[in-house]
């Protein structure tokens, strides 16, 4: 039997599970997905907006490859730590492939930016989708503005979210404690800016005109913002996507405006520069306004401008943190390797692998992960002659719960699953997620092996 960890269980983990076991050069691979949550699928449970029941569905692509006969997912682990550290997995199984993704935020580096009422747009998603480590009430919603800072999808997930009527909330599986607090919201503006023009934003136009289409909110642009940007008068020689975004931006600068409802605020050519407090709290954030540099990017002006803002989101890009016991590129914030194989001191790690955001960066759409997935289990099938040779002790779960850990295995994911349709029952709703450690592992207990 060849033993094969793979550390992490969202779609580049299960992505490198499920190419393990369809190739035939090795028709004896068993795989261990390890992750430190009791719950499988990564970011498609805890980072897809509820609301995007579409995507969130692609759980049941890889919930089949989990229940896969020569898979078994292992919850409630964490790799990197004293009770199994990097070396200890190695003696465990004959390749170990971290697909860990990149969990940290970028920072603004602005005055301010630790202020109270200021988050991470990550931390509100969490907290929507009721990670277990989010903090249960931490946002106050009983405010008049919000700025989100960024023009990514996920700033156009926290805006829309923002923006949403409850009621529209209510047949998704947010959390009720959420849903208790947005429905008390009372935000009638929401601002999402960016630094730079529309032709060089980072949403996609299927997310963007999600913005257009919300039943008790508008969008608002302003023209002469839109105006800086070179290609927005004509946008013909953009690629497709951007020429998109553009032409839904111009149409909303062209309908007439109207009254009513909550208003999400599209900014360009701001970059934000300050927090400003009143009371301890944030209270504004101030932006220079930028013009094209003419190479790609901007300069900024020396005009600023003060949006209100009690609340304030910053969705500016993510970044891989260190696995504790493997080499690091702070720099890059990815894990160096050569095809997928770590790389110590310039040389391939024996039975040591990445794939993922820890592989390559935070870039591209869930998709992006397969290809990248499979290179690297090309590597490690390149390699298997040699790393079968290498003798494995125990059998893994006997040593992890001799070591303190408490797995919890498919039959305890499934109670989960379980729990939380109960859960939903008795509030009149569908499904709806268990938002906090206890009440995940207690709903597991009659599943935890």
């Amino acid at each position: 039997m060849f033993r094969v960890a793979v550390v992490g269980s969202g779609p580049s983990g299960v992505y490198t599970a499920q190419a393990l076991v369809q190739q035939t050069a090795v028709p004896d691979v068993r795989v261990d997905v390890l992750d430190r949550l009791p719950c499988p699928y990564g970011l498609v449970r805890y980072g897809v907006a509820p609301d995007h029941e579409k995507i969130k569905s692609l759980q049941g692509t890889l919930r089949t490859v989990l229940e896969h006969e020569r898979v078994s997912f292992v919850g409630n682990v964490e790799a990197g730590t004293p009770e199994l550290p990097a070396r200890r997995l190695l003696e465990l199984y004959h390749a170990v492939v971290y697909c860990t993704g990149a969990a940290a935020d970028r920072r603004l580096g602005i005055p301010g930016e630790d202020l109270p009422g200021s988050f991470s747009a990550t931390e509100f998603v969490s907290w929507y989708s009721a990670h277990p480590d989010a903090a249960p009430d931490g946002f106050a919603l009983g405010v008049r503005s919000a700025v989100v800072i960024g023009v990514g999808n996920v700033a156009v997930d926290v805006a829309r979210i923002l923006a949403r009527g409850a009621a529209e909330l209510l047949p998704t599986d947010v959390p009720q404690g959420a849903l208790d607090l947005l429905s008390g919201s009372t935000l009638r503006e929401v601002h999402m800016v960016g630094r730079r023009g529309p032709s060089q934003a980072r949403f996609t136009t299927k997310e963007l005109r999600e913005l257009g289409s919300l039943p008790d909110a508008r969008v608002s642009v302003e023209p002469a913002e839109l105006a800086l940007d070179p290609a927005y008068e004509d946008p013909s020689a953009l690629p497709t996507a951007l020429r998109r975004n553009v032409e839904v931006v111009r149409g909303w600068a062209s309908a007439p405006s109207s009254a009513g409802g909550r208003v999400i605020r599209l900014r360009f050519h701001l970059r934000p520069v300050e927090l400003l407090a009143e009371a301890g709290r944030v209270a504004a954030v101030r932006f220079e306004r930028t013009v094209p540099d003419g190479a790609g990017g901007v300069r900024g002006t020396g005009v600023y401008e003060d949006i209100e803002a009690q609340l304030v989101l910053r969705s500016v890009g993510y970044r891989g943190t260190p696995v504790p016991g493997l080499p690091f590129d702070p720099a890059r914030g990815t894990v160096p390797h050569a095809g997928g194989r770590v790389l110590r001191d310039g040389h391939p790690s024996s039975g040591e692998y990445v794939a993922g955001w820890i592989k390559r960066g935070p870039t591209g759409v869930i998709g992006t992960n397969r290809p990248c997935a499979k290179e690297t289990v090309a590597s490690l099938l390149a390699d298997a002659g040699a790393l079968a040779r290498r003798e494995v002790t125990g059998e893994p779960l006997d040593v992890l719960r001799r070591s303190g850990l408490r797995p919890v295995q498919w039959p305890g994911w499934l109670a989960i699953e379980a729990a939380e349709t109960a859960l939903g029952a008795s509030l009149g709703r569908r499904s709806v997620k268990i938002a906090d450690w206890a009440g995940l592992l207690d709903a597991a207990g009659g599943g935890r092996a």
